[in-house]
């Protein structure tokens, strides 16, 4: 058994073992336990669904924007050519290119981005990366918006804190919502984007509880459940 450093062991304490908290409530609590680490703290929420990601229409999976982004920066590469090369230039991407760009990542196994975006013209060429892209979830996709002819926008939307979200084998979202700097009311406002999105995005095969667990943490600290009842009520009052 992993044995815990004394400051996580403290925030462990400050968290009652086996409650589920109202989701403001669990916020305040995961930021108050314990001591903060020497840096700004990653927030991630992991969500358990009831769906089989193995079946198609099952497989749950999107985009949101966060309301305050996600508190750190985000490199984008864009496989486009002539203007609308341009145009992802102009809107901020760290990185454009076409055959040359592709040409990078294949040879040399470069992956200096966060998201990659393509227009459609170049999916021909850029689908020779999927075997590469695929597994680490960089792969440009029409059904998030990463395969656009409107590059800028996309770019733009990334920037600004745009995520993508998928269910993992075992029916989990796993999605960074901010940094523990943002506070309870920002951290509050980005979970419930993203637990109102992935609860409009409920597969129609999906049977029984759709939403079976909810959990906040810290980069350094221990977890924090949430009562997936306030979430489904919540999400309720939003409709």
């Amino acid at each position: 058994m992993a044995k815990h450093s004394k400051r996580y062991r403290g925030a462990a304490e400050a968290i009652e073992r086996g409650r589920q908290y109202p989701l403001s409530e669990a916020i305040t609590t995961l930021l108050g336990a314990g001591h903060p680490a020497k840096f700004d703290e990653s927030v991630e929420i992991a969500v358990r669904l009831s769906v089989d990601p193995r079946q198609a229409d099952q497989n749950v999976r999107g985009t949101v924007a966060l309301p305050h982004g996600t508190g750190r920066a985000v490199r984008v590469a864009v496989f486009a050519k002539g203007e609308k090369a341009r145009e992802a230039e102009k809107a901020g991407a760290d990185h454009v290119g076409a055959e040359d760009l592709i040409k990078k990542v294949q040879d040399e196994q470069w992956l200096e981005f966060d998201t990659a975006i393509a227009t459609p013209d170049m999916m021909g060429q850029v689908g020779r990366l999927g075997k590469f892209l695929g597994p680490r979830g960089l792969m440009p996709n029409p059904k998030v918006g990463t395969v656009t002819f409107d590059v800028g926008k996309a770019v733009t939307e990334v920037k600004a804190g745009k995520v993508e979200f998928r269910v993992d084998k075992a029916g989990v979202v796993h999605v960074s919502i901010g940094k523990r700097s943002f506070g309870s009311d920002k951290l509050g406002d980005n979970a419930r984007a993203l637990l109102d999105t992935l609860i409009r995005a409920k597969p129609a095969a999906a049977k029984g509880q759709y939403v079976e667990s909810v959990a906040l943490s810290t980069t350094m600290g221990p977890g924090v459940r949430v009562d997936p009842a306030d979430v489904r009520t919540s999400a309720s009052r939003e409709a």
